[in-house]
């Protein structure tokens, strides 16, 4: 396949994925029930933490091997640094977990809808920025394997997008009494990916020699994700074995995903 084309179809195939989980809104009259979204929820986790290390931190790793038995460097600082990027985030945009009734950010008036929104548009912006900084560390080295990789890694977020996305719009219609809303703030919630993918893009294929830091960079946010706000929500006290079962199938598939494509 044409290189160009791969990246076109992994940056858009995240958007997609999130905008045909939220269509679910249409054909369901009341919100999924707590046990189906446990295991959504864990298997959106199961597949971030799995892309976190196969597709993100070992290559990171791997890009830094001329640092000898400091090759962990890179990975260690960037992995940490993507965490404080979401512990920044979470201080300056105002936004509400709807799992946990929390509120975080600044102190805005705003419709508690719109608040939801930024909380699951926030989550988005790591996977934006992994599959980014995959395709192109992909163009700067130049090889159909990294190409296959990427799109991998695209394909695996793009499977977890679409029970994130009908997890998001589903509470919305709740929230709103819309489903035209609700879909609406599902897709856009969506959106961000792609943008932040060509961000990321831009940033790995010029500056070749950060790369490992910058996938190590979005493994660290997607982490700090999971453990902060997927797994908490996914009420795994309630249902334990129905979460971590949906944790690992969901690491299972994009581990399958990584290494039979890549």
């Amino acid at each position: 396949m044409n290189r160009i084309l791969m990246t076109v179809i992994g940056f858009l195939v995240i958007f997609l994925a999130t905008t045909a989980g939220s269509s679910i809104v249409w054909f369901f009259k009341k919100d999924i029930s707590e046990k189906v979204n446990t295991v959504f929820l864990g298997f959106a986790s199961g597949i971030m933490i799995a892309a976190s290390v196969w597709s993100l931190l070992i290559p990171s790793m791997e890009g830094a091997a001329d640092w000898g038995k400091w090759s962990f460097v890179p990975a260690l600082v960037g992995f940490l640094l993507g965490g404080l990027f979401l512990v920044l985030l979470d201080h300056v945009v105002p936004h509400f977990h709807a799992g946990t009734s929390e509120e975080e950010g600044l102190p805005v008036t705003m419709k508690k809808s719109t608040k939801m929104f930024l909380a699951v548009t926030i989550h988005n912006i790591p996977e934006g920025l992994a599959v980014g900084f995959a395709f192109g560390a992909a163009a700067a080295a130049g090889e159909n394997t990294s190409y296959v990789s990427a799109l991998a890694l695209a394909i695996g977020i793009a499977v977890q997008n679409f029970p994130e996305g009908a997890a998001v719009a589903l509470p919305m219609k709740s929230v709103t009494q819309s489903r035209a809303k609700a879909f609406f703030y599902g897709t856009a919630s969506g959106a961000v990916e792609p943008v932040f993918a060509v961000i990321g893009f831009f940033l790995a294929s010029a500056l070749t020699v950060l790369q490992p830091w910058f996938l190590a960079f979005a493994a660290g946010a997607m982490v700090f994700v999971v453990a902060e706000d997927l797994i908490p929500d996914s009420h795994l006290v309630s249902h334990p074995h129905l979460g971590t079962w949906g944790v690992m199938f969901g690491f299972a598939v994009m581990m399958i995903l990584d290494v039979a494509l890549g």
